[in-house]
């Protein structure tokens, strides 16, 4: 089976302001362009057949780099796109503490029992991610791919790779700029490792 490379999407205006992007049209800050450079030079010999990535901008812009980089195709897939909490998109964390009382303290210390009407809970973000990396993973023989996508995204996806509950769910660290590559698939030893 194929490994799979995770890339968190290079960091953004938004990150640095301490601000929840969501699905905004949030797009690369220089830093994050200078990042995903330096991610394509380190996936330059790792073989990769196809990147795929979520629509929002920033994951496409830094897909997009790293594809040029590396002279591969890039597809947009909206099953890899932000978690959907419209109401809180595109504002600062001290924001929604203010606007939305305990919605955040709960996001914080509970992330597996959010859910607001209107809104996506992990589970869901989970269950659309995996079931498109799994469509994607049954289409190839041994080429090895690369995910662009957003912290919310991969920390679901990690948790399925390895067999943990959503509970868990803070417990996985991914920065701006992060590769994490998954190994094993298909042999019952998953394992994800930092590149």
């Amino acid at each position: 089976m194929p490994s799979i490379y995770l890339v968190r999407h290079g960091i953004t205006p938004a990150n640095l302001e301490n601000r929840f992007a969501g699905r905004t049209g949030e797009r690369l800050h220089a830093k994050g362009i200078e990042q995903m450079r330096q991610v394509g030079e380190r996936l330059h010999d790792e073989n990769i057949a196809a990147i795929y990535c979520g629509p929002a901008k920033r994951t496409l812009q830094s897909a997009e780099i790293i594809g040029s980089l590396l002279n591969i195709q890039v597809f947009s897939l909206a099953e890899f796109d932000e978690i959907k909490i419209p109401h809180w998109d595109g504002l600062t964390k001290d924001e929604i503490r203010q606007q939305y009382g305990a919605q955040y303290p709960t996001w914080l210390s509970t992330p597996q029992s959010f859910n607001q009407p209107g809104c996506e809970t992990l589970a869901q973000v989970q269950k659309r991610a995996v079931g498109a990396m799994n469509r994607i993973l049954a289409g190839v023989q041994r080429q090895n791919l690369l995910l662009v996508s957003h912290l919310i995204v991969l920390r679901c996806l990690v948790l399925y790779f390895l067999e943990l509950e959503i509970k868990e769910f803070r417990s996985i660290k991914i920065n701006n700029g992060a590769i994490l590559k998954v190994s094993g698939l298909g042999k019952g030893r998953v394992s994800v490792s930092s590149l």
